[in-house]
């Protein structure tokens, strides 16, 4: 089955996409043809895109669906008039949680990706910059600066998650890579050690890593399954002396990786008092 989806808004639409890519997640049997529509703010524009709502129930002999965050009445009137399937996210959410509050909504376009806090965005843009900048273990003396240090194998997930954290929570974060120098060390540096208390391990199935490194480095050692099967069974040994979690990031995305870490800080809230007023105020 083929669908064509539109994903529509006033202003940026990174709310209709974002929502609307979680809902069509759960219809893994249906192939979807994805269409980002920003900035459908005129009259004219809502006529246009319905010209082509026609145009894709034409082609793919079912009416498209529509995910749209559109607080113009008019203008939604004219989508909804469309041959489409139209599910207005808004409206879901909006008038309940007005009725709760007794409290009318603003309905300002791109008020929910606005700079409404500059002091927390400006601490977001600093945890990138940190994050980016003690990659890879560059940087191992910046670990008693970091909220959270992620060690694991090359390939494990360690930098994207360390980007989610930062660029999501605010969250300084830093990672160590375990390279073959630890393994004929046989531990890690007393670094990690020192940090242990906010140091998180990633996982990953040796068949799973092989893909991986096989996609950077085709037909090396390096992307061996063997190779990845010993770097996994000689980092397990470490994690053990570390005493440290381990997260699986074989089926797990970054954003489920990111809420255990999130979930594990917060139950340390008593030794981390600093980094749970940080995610306070990302969450508010």
């Amino acid at each position: 089955m083929n669908r064509t989806v539109f994903f529509v808004s006033e202003s940026t639409g990174i709310t209709a996409e974002t929502l609307g890519h979680s809902l069509l997640s759960q219809f893994d049997t249906v192939e979807f043809e994805q269409v980002y529509m920003p900035y459908i703010n005129t009259e004219l524009r809502a006529s246009a895109l319905t010209q082509r709502m026609q145009e894709a129930a034409d082609r793919d002999g079912a009416r498209p669906i529509v995910f749209a965050t559109m607080l113009d009445n008019g203008i939604r009137a004219i989508l909804k008039g469309g041959n489409c399937f139209y599910i207005e996210l808004f409206e879901v959410f909006v008038e309940p949680l007005s009725a709760e509050l007794g409290v009318p909504p603003s309905r300002k376009a791109g008020r929910s990706h606005a700079i409404t806090k500059p002091s927390y965005y400006t601490k977001r843009i600093e945890a990138i910059n940190f994050a980016m900048a003690n990659d890879d273990g560059i940087r191992p003396d910046n670990f008693h600066r970091a909220d959270v240090v992620l060690t694991g194998v090359s390939r494990s997930g360690k930098t994207p998650t360390c980007l989610y954290l930062a660029m999501h929570y605010g969250l300084r974060s830093a990672n160590y890579p375990i390279t073959e120098e630890d393994f004929e060390r046989g531990d890690v540096p007393q670094l990690l050690y020192d940090c242990s208390h906010k140091l998180f391990a990633l996982t990953i199935d040796p068949q799973r890593l092989q893909l991986i490194r096989e996609e950077r480095r085709p037909g090396s050692g390096y992307a061996s399954l063997k190779r990845c099967q010993d770097d996994i069974r000689m980092a397990q040994q470490i994690y053990k002396r570390l005493q440290i979690p381990v997260l699986n990031t074989t089926t797990q995305s970054i954003e489920e990786i990111s809420s255990q870490i999130i979930k594990a800080l917060k139950e340390n809230q008593e030794k981390r008092p600093a980094i749970l007023r940080d995610m306070s105020a990302a969450d508010s």
